[in-house]
């Protein structure tokens, strides 16, 4: 019996997908990888030397994205929550040690997402030298837009990416300040992860992340991909 005709002892965890720009059909979610401290300035403001670092990674979970604008509902065990806007690639083909040449083959599309952020508890876990999940990978800590498909805008190098918050430019920066570009990224990280189609990559944030509070709106927005709006409840 296979799996899709299979009974289940508890009901069947349905599959998350993202809306595709101009299609019906929508994109399955398989992992989201995020990629830490990818731009000089907000490395610098979180303490740390963009030079001598090595791209590294953390996960959040595919039922942690809010689609279609959704509300941010401000999360328990934390004072001190951030936004972080990003650019997110979407992977289309999978695989392992993928040339860089080849990187961007494997790209399906781009989005722009906010990877919000219990600062507090990310702290603690930086002291202690734990996992990092407890303060990124928490519920509804991924507001996502649509994907828009390589075909549509092309593979994006540069342009801004910016956010603002109550109408008040917080973060603005262009996606060639990149530490790690995304043939990069993909090309590293497929060395220590099998890549598979349904990934997302959330690409890293520029610097100026800040705390948010009930009854704020954030308003992110890149070149070529277009806004989210997310309201915090």
């Amino acid at each position: 019996m296979s799996s899709l005709e299979a009974e289940f002892v508890i009901p069947a965890i349905q599959g998350v997908s993202v809306a595709v720009r101009g299609k019906a059909a929508r994109f399955p979610v398989r992992r989201i990888y995020c990629v830490g401290r990818n731009y000089a300035e907000h490395t610098r403001e979180m303490g740390h030397d963009p030079d001598r670092e090595l791209p590294f990674f953390f996960q959040k979970n595919p039922d942690n994205l809010v689609l279609d604008n959704g509300d941010f509902p401000y999360p328990s065990a934390s004072n001190n929550v951030h936004f972080e806007v990003e650019m997110v690639v979407a992977i289309g083909t999978g695989g392992t040690d993928i040339p860089l040449e080849k990187a961007l083959n494997h790209v399906y599309g781009y989005a722009l997402g906010l990877d919000m952020t219990r600062r507090d508890l990310q702290g603690e876990a930086k002291k202690t030298g734990r996992p990092w999940e407890i303060g990124k990978a928490f519920e509804h800590s991924a507001p996502m837009t649509d994907i828009v498909t390589v075909e549509q805008i092309g593979h994006l190098s540069s342009g801004e990416i910016s956010l603002k918050l109550n109408g008040e430019t917080k973060q603005n920066s262009d996606l060639n300040q990149l530490i790690w570009s995304v043939p990069e990224i993909i090309a590293h990280l497929s060395a220590i992860f099998e890549l598979k189609a349904g990934d997302l990559i959330m690409t890293g944030t520029p610097a100026g992340v800040g705390a948010v509070k009930r009854g704020d709106v954030m308003e992110g927005h890149c070149a070529g991909i277009g806004s989210i709006t997310a309201k915090v409840v």
